[in-house]
């Protein structure tokens, strides 16, 4: 596995260790639980996995796969896709996945991430821009792997910020 996506699976692994599924929904007003958090996270490595992959059902409609070449369009730069998921009110009641499932599968979709840009790469070439991020625009395999460890640590931060909340009450 890639060194920043390994260590990014250990940090996430780390924050939410023994914390229970209440104090994964604990939260303030108006703001993220850590399982929302971890669900964010969640579904940002699966919209990656499935952005690469250019086969998916549910991607078609805001990806254009090309048969033989990366997903980036490189007449302006890659294609567009929207944000991954939308800012929604913080409510345990609006969670679509379940803490205690995203905390269980989120290690092996980093791993599957993993593999997903390592096959493009080894496609592409490690050159290549693969698929376009909503906001940054066309990124490299290692750019989508530094992006995701910045992305994450940052959400790790919440996380423990969370996770002392929880503890102290």
């Amino acid at each position: 596995m890639d060194p920043h996506l390994q260590r990014l699976q250990k940090e996430i692994a780390a924050a939410v260790e023994g914390l229970s599924p209440e104090q994964l929904s604990q939260h303030s007003p108006g703001k993220w639980c850590a399982g929302e958090v971890l669900e964010h996270l969640y579904l940002t490595y699966t919209g990656t996995v499935k952005g690469l992959s250019g086969s998916q059902k549910q991607a078609s409609a805001w990806l254009q796969p090309k048969a033989g070449r990366s997903e980036a369009d490189p007449d302006r730069g890659g294609i567009r896709i929207p944000a991954f998921r939308p800012r929604r009110p913080s409510s345990s009641a609006s969670a679509r996945i379940a803490a205690g499932e995203v905390r269980a599968e989120i290690g092996p979709k980093i791993a599957e991430m993993d593999e997903s840009i390592a096959r493009c790469e080894e496609r592409f070439g490690s050159r290549r821009k693969l698929l376009d991020h909503p906001i940054l625009g066309p990124l490299t395999a290692a750019q989508w792997r530094k992006f995701h460890l910045v992305h994450g640590l940052h959400h790790v931060k919440q996380i423990k910020r969370l996770r002392e909340l929880a503890i102290e009450e």
